[in-house]
C-alpha cells in the first residue's frame, strides 16, 4: 500500500465511512465477541508479532528512547490482549440516554450518546497504540484509521493482518480498521480527509502534535506530551517519597507519564540523598540547581550528578535523566509547574492536607496526584481497559480517554403531532 495516490486514499476513507455506518447496526454481543477473538488471536500469533517487532527493533539503537516504546515482549502482548478483553467486558456507552426531559407542549427530548463515526489516529513508535485504538473504536462502533510511524511498520502490519482476519471471521467489514502506509503523505491525507474522518487524535511527542494541530483540516483532540513534575513538600514523608519518585521516574522512562522534574522544598534538602538513592541504583542522571547539587554532593554518584541548565526545565526527557529544582514555598513550586507544565500529570508528596488541597485546586493539569506516582496516568489503571490517549486540552475530553470519550451525542425529539406556534 506504499506510494498510493490521492484517489486511492479517498477510496480508503470512503470505505471507512461505509464501515462506520455498518457498525452502527451491529449488536454489542458481536462487537465484544470480535474483541475477545482478537485477543485470543494476539496470543496465538505472539511469535509472528515478535518476529515482526524484531525487524523494527533491529533498525534502531537499543539506547534510543523510542526503543522501549517500540519493543514488544510476550508479557506486553499478553497485557495488550488482557486490556482488549477488559474493554470487551465493559458496558458500551453508545445509545446511553444522558438526559431526558419533557417540554410543556409534551415534546420529549433525549440526549443520546452516539459514536463519532470515523476516528483517525497518527502515532509514533507505539505498536500497542494500534491495537488499543482498534479495541476502543470497535467497542464504541467507530471505524478507525491509523497512521503509524515508520519505525513500527512491520509490527503494525502484522497486527493489522490479525485484526483483519478476525473481522472477516466475524463477518464484519474489514474497513472498520484501516492501517495507512507509514509514509508522511499518509498523515497529510488523513489530516485533510474532510467529510470522511470525524476526528484525528495524535499520539506522540510535541513535534507530531504541533504538526497535526497546524495542518489538520478535520477536528483534532490533542494528546499532549508529558512534562511531568513531582513536588516534595515541606511535610512530605521520606519513605513514601523514595518509592513514589522511583516509580514515577524509572518504571518506564520512555512513556509520557514518567517524571521529568523533581521539585523539593528547601527545608527538606537534608532528605534529598535518601529520596534520590533509589535513582542512583537505576543510573538516573540528575540535572540539579545549585542548592540541590550541594545537598547531593558526595551522596549521589558524581558521574550522574550535573548542574542544571535553563533547558533542563520544561524538557520531556523520555530517558534516565531528571531535572531537580529547589523552592522555598508551595507557591513557588506551583509557579514553576505553571511555567513549564504540559498540563498532563503533576503530583505532590505531603502529609499536610491543606497543602494537598491548595495543590490540587491550583495546579492546572489533566491529572493531579497526592502521594501517588504519575505512572498511574493510564487508561488501564483508571479502569478503562485501555486508552485512546491522554488528552491535555479542555474541550470534549481531558485525561485518559476511554470509551465515553469516543462518543459524541445527538438529540432525539419525540412528539405526537405538536406544531410550533407562529
Amino acid at each position: 500500500m506504499n506510494n498510493i495516490s490521492a484517489t486511492q486514499y479517498e477510496i480508503l476513507f470512503r470505505a471507512a465511512r461505509r464501515a462506520a455506518a455498518s457498525l452502527a447496526g451491529i449488536g454489542a454481543d458481536t462487537l465484544d465477541r470480535t474483541l475477545r477473538r482478537t485477543a485470543a488471536a494476539l496470543r496465538d500469533n505472539a511469535a509472528r508479532l515478535l518476529e515482526a517487532n524484531a525487524g523494527d527493533l533491529a533498525a534502531i539503537s537499543p539506547d534510543a528512547p523510542m526503543y522501549d516504546r517500540l519493543k514488544l515482549t510476550p508479557r506486553r502482548i499478553d497485557d495488550i490482549a488482557c486490556g482488549m478483553e477488559q474493554v470487551a467486558a465493559l458496558g458500551a456507552p453508545q445509545g446511553e440516554v444522558m438526559e431526558r426531559w419533557i417540554r410543556p407542549n409534551g415534546m420529549v427530548i433525549s440526549k443520546v450518546r452516539v459514536p463519532f463515526g470515523v476516528v483517525g489516529v497518527i502515532c509514533e513508535a507505539r505498536p500497542n497504540v494500534t491495537l488499543d485504538v482498534f479495541a476502543l473504536c470497535l467497542k464504541t462502533a467507530n471505524a478507525s484509521v491509523v497512521k503509524g510511524g515508520g519505525n513500527a511498520r512491520r509490527t503494525n502490519e502484522a497486527a493489522a493482518e490479525i485484526i483483519r482476519d478476525t473481522l472477516r471471521t466475524e463477518g464484519l467489514d474489514e474497513a472498520a480498521f484501516t492501517l495507512l502506509p507509514s509514509e508522511h503523505e499518509a498523515a497529510d491525507a488523513l489530516l485533510h480527509a474532510e467529510g470522511f474522518v470525524d476526528v484525528v487524535i495524535p499520539r506522540g511527542g510535541r513535534g507530531l502534535i504541533r504538526f497535526v494541530r497546524e495542518n489538520a483540516r478535520v477536528p483534532v483532540i490533542e494528546t499532549g506530551a508529558g512534562v511531568v513534575h513531582i513536588y516534595f513538600d515541606r511535610a512530605g514523608d521520606t519513605a513514601k517519597g523514595r518509592n513514589i519518585i522511583r516509580n514515577a521516574k524509572t518504571r518506564r522512562v520512555s512513556v509520557c507519564n514518567a517524571l521529568d522534574c523533581l521539585i523539593v522544598h528547601r527545608d527538606r534538602l537534608p532528605d534529598l540523598p535518601a529520596l534520590c538513592a533509589p535513582l542512583a541504583d537505576e543510573k538516573v542522571e540528575i540535572l540539579a540547581d545549585s542548592e540541590a547539587f550541594a545537598a547531593l554532593g558526595g551522596a549521589y554518584p558524581a558521574p550522574l550528578l550535573k548542574h542544571a541548565t535553563a533547558e533542563a526545565y520544561g524538557t520531556e526527557f523520555l530517558d534516565y535523566r531528571m531535572a531537580l529544582r529547589t523552592v522555598g514555598t508551595i507557591e513557588e513550586a506551583m509557579e514553576h509547574i505553571e511555567r513549564y507544565t504540559s498540563r498532563h500529570s503533576e503530583a505532590i508528596i505531603t502529609e499536610d492536607s491543606e497543602a494537598a488541597r491548595r495543590f490540587t485546586r491550583g495546579v492546572d493539569a489533566a491529572c493531579v496526584y497526592v502521594n501517588l506516582p504519575t505512572s498511574f496516568t493510564d487508561g488501564g489503571e483508571f479502569g478503562f481497559g485501555a486508552e485512546i490517549g491522554i488528552s491535555t486540552q479542555k474541550l470534549h475530553a481531558r485525561g485518559p480517554m476511554g470509551l465515553p470519550e469516543l462518543t459524541t451525542y445527538k438529540y432525539v425529539i419525540e412528539g405526537d403531532g405538536q406544531t410550533r406556534p407562529r
